[in-house]
């Protein structure tokens, strides 16, 4: 990718964030992975509204840079540049960022595993995970567009093509269900955080 169309690339999806959290020292980078329906956009939005974050959601961005995107393998590469370097950049002014993409590869989360240790953030893993089942019936009630804030298309076709891709996390990380309580681990992320000054 040209140079000219990644600054570009980046500068539009760092416009559409909004206002970004205060800058801390020592700032927590937070990667989520997870299957299409597990409540990732949900869990993010929940630990947001404990500790300032940017909340960086693929599915959100992808339609910032492509209106009507096609999913082509060739859209995702332009869109996780783009991001990535956002990232890191936000990372390096002391941003505090949650990553809400479905990360399912470990090949694609060496990626920002890099990034965090370049940075120096606080990287924290989270698995969202929750029964197939109830995955379905949300991706059911996707499909009537009842919740205008959910940007993904991602349906039910989409989670059983990307299910034999979900990849153990090799690192330390959380499990969260969201088909249960998710306030305990939230907790634990939260005392983390805040024990790390970030």
């Amino acid at each position: 990718m040209e140079q000219s169309q990644l600054s570009q690339d980046i500068a539009t999806l760092k416009q559409s964030l909004g206002p970004l959290p205060e800058a801390v020292a020592n700032p927590a980078f937070v990667i989520v992975s997870g299957l299409p329906g597990t409540g990732k956009t949900f869990f993010c939005r929940k630990l947001a509204e404990r500790i300032p974050f940017c909340i960086l959601e693929s599915d959100a961005l992808r339609k910032v840079l492509f209106p009507a995107p096609d999913y082509s393998a060739a859209e995702s590469a332009r869109l996780f540049t783009a991001c990535h370097n956002l990232i890191e950049r936000l990372l390096k002014q002391g941003i505090p960022i949650i990553l809400d993409a479905t990360n399912l590869s470990e090949r694609n989360r060496e990626h920002l595993y890099r990034i965090g240790d370049r940075t120096g953030a606080k990287m924290i893993l989270v698995r969202v995970e929750a029964p197939p089942a109830i995955a379905y019936q949300r991706l059911q009630i996707r499909k009537s567009r009842a919740n205008p804030e959910d940007k993904s298309d991602a349906d039910w076709e989409v989670y059983r093509r990307m299910k034999p891709r979900l990849e153990k996390i090799r690192r330390n990380h959380f499990a969260v269900d969201t088909s249960r309580d998710i306030t305990p681990v939230i907790d634990k992320i939260v005392r983390l955080i805040n024990r790390s000054g970030g």
